[in-house]
């Protein structure tokens, strides 16, 4: 950047080569972004939403139309565009559905904003506006939920996450193994997600997807000639190695004769024998250890009918705590029988070509596992993508104790709540308020939208609907406005408030912004051409050069 002194002297603050836009341009390049990465994930919306096939470089294909997944997936590198991103994983770490929603509403919100700044209304203006108008639309969203967590309530939120996600044939069986998991974790109202392990395997219809009320572990014993099933299992967890360790030292032994030699390998032996033994005092019959074991140890507790996992993952080791009662034990010294858990049986099992291990029949399982089928390596992921989504929106479900309509319900009752509210606001945040209304009928018009019907006449029909009974949403199958709690399509409070928030506060953080600057040397990738994206989306592209 070139500022010129008192004398007319050339005065340099920025390295030669560092790209910057001000002003209008920094906001039309960031608003842009915003706009075209909204417009990629907005026909994936909704029952009738379309998939997206997403390649690799080395080949790989991700076919879905979960939002978050398609935005991880593109490796997306311009700063503003990455601000949704960032919104969309927040909406999936926090509720883990409704990420499309929160970026179409973020997208549509700049598009607005965009419009009231030709209109030259300062973008502070718009930011206090939009402020004001996403704290009423949470408290319009609180007056339009209702306090349900039963059983039923949750069946319905599972089967309306899976909607349009590839489960359409097996949404109830599905929905049933959901609400069964997440009821079985639950301690004290609150729901941990990590407690629910979920084994993806193909080769099966998703019909055939079971739950299993246990772990299920993706791997076999340490050696084969361990027992293949173990019933009334007492179980040992191991943070510790079943082999001699290696010294952390560098370290010379000096031996002058072969009977010291056999003595040092005897000495070895002797020790793992002692591991093996302490084992086998504390009166377990299944040992899962984090780290690794030695073949010797492997053939000591063959030979005493013990089985054995090695290299276990640190999350199953804690569902192991969790579905058995058993303590990680960090030292084998320290293993007594008071430290074991039970469980009814242990057995290994092949299915299709996965060798998995399950502990069943535990006293008071607090983990679960379930196992997720599908014909092929694409379905079973595109089903398990559905899954995960359904459980975050099942656990908030029993959280909160709050759901609303779906169907652009109630977005369409906020929407007309703003307006009502503008009318009370003077001057020209009266006006970012109305624009904030307009941009949240976006979640409507899409589902319109992408069902093939007219948005026109849909809108119409919603807001004259809305005027008697503020359930009323959009029935994307049969094509026409009906009761959405009648018709069981509910959804989980948290999910649009967190999609509203979010989307309010990252349009708010990009409407600020009015300087951009890249320094020198910074790659410019691009999106590899990808119809809609707007120069610079992969980067900065398009900056001038500054002196």
């Amino acid at each position: 950047m070139a500022q010129l002194g008192g004398q007319g002297q050339q005065i340099i603050i920025l390295p030669e080569g560092t790209s910057r836009l001000l002003g209008r341009d920094a906001q039309r390049m960031n608003i842009s972004a915003g706009k075209a990465l909204a417009g990629i994930v907005r026909t994936t919306l909704g029952p009738k939403g379309m998939d997206k096939m997403l390649v690799d470089g080395m080949g790989d294909i991700v076919v879905t139309n979960d939002g978050v997944t398609i935005l991880r997936e593109m490796d997306i590198d311009h700063p503003a565009a990455k601000m949704l991103v960032e919104v969309a994983k927040t909406q999936e770490d926090e509720v883990g559905d409704g990420t499309t929603t929160a970026v179409i509403i973020a997208g549509e919100l700049l598009k607005k904003a965009e419009d009231l700044l030709e209109e030259e209304i300062h973008p502070t203006t718009i930011v206090m506006g939009y402020r004001r108008a996403a704290a009423k639309a949470l408290e319009v969203l609180d007056s339009l939920s209702m306090n349900a967590s039963d059983r039923g309530t949750l069946l319905k939120v599972a089967m309306t996450a899976m909607t349009g996600k590839g489960t359409e044939t097996a949404r109830e069986p599905l929905a049933d193994l959901i609400v069964t998991a997440v009821q079985q974790v639950e301690e004290d109202g609150e729901v941990d997600k990590d407690n629910i392990n979920i084994q993806r395997i193909q080769g099966a219809t998703v019909n055939e997807s079971e739950i299993v009320s246990g772990v299920v572990l993706d791997k076999g014993r340490a050696e084969q000639s361990m027992p293949k099933k173990v019933k009334n299992a007492r179980i040992a967890l191991l943070k510790y190695p079943l082999e001699v360790k290696d010294l952390e030292t560098d370290a010379k032994i000096k031996l002058t004769d072969p009977a010291q030699m056999q003595a040092f390998i005897d000495q070895e032996e002797q020790m793992i024998r002692d591991m093996v033994d302490k084992i086998l005092d504390s009166g377990a019959n299944v040992v899962f250890c984090q780290k690794g074991i030695d073949d010797l140890a492997q053939h000591y507790l063959a030979r005493e009918g013990i089985v054995a996992l090695k290299r276990v993952r640190k999350s199953d080791m804690l569902r192991l705590e969790k579905a058995t009662g058993a303590k990680t034990i960090t030292n084998i010294e320290d293993l007594t029988s008071d430290d074991l858990g039970e469980a009814g049986k242990v057995y290994e099992k092949k299915i299709f070509d996965e060798v998995l291990t399950f502990i069943e029949e535990c006293p008071d399982p607090k983990a679960v596992s379930v196992i997720l089928r599908g014909s092929t390596k694409h379905v079973a992921a595109e089903v398990e993508r559905a899954v995960d989504d359904a459980l975050g929106v099942v656990a908030a479900t029993v959280e909160d104790g709050k759901v609303v309509a779906g169907g652009g319900a109630p977005e369409i009752a906020i929407a007309k709540a703003l307006r009502e509210y503008a009318d009370t606001i003077s001057g020209r945040e009266q006006l970012a308020i109305s624009a904030f209304a307009e941009a949240l009928e976006v979640v409507p018009k899409t589902l319109a939208e992408n069902a093939g019907l007219d948005q026109i006449d849909s809108m119409v029909e919603l807001r004259a609907a809305h005027e008697k009974n503020h359930h009323m949403g959009l029935d994307v199958f049969q094509g026409e406005v009906t009761n959405m709690k009648n018709a069981n399509v509910i959804e989980p409070h948290r999910v649009k408030k967190q999609a509203i928030q979010s989307a309010a506060e990252a349009a708010e953080m990009i409407l600020r912004i009015d300087d951009m600057i890249a320094s020198a040397g910074v790659k410019e990738p691009e999106m590899g051409g990808m119809e809609g994206m707007p120069p610079g989306m992969g980067g900065m592209g398009g900056m001038p050069p500054m002196m």
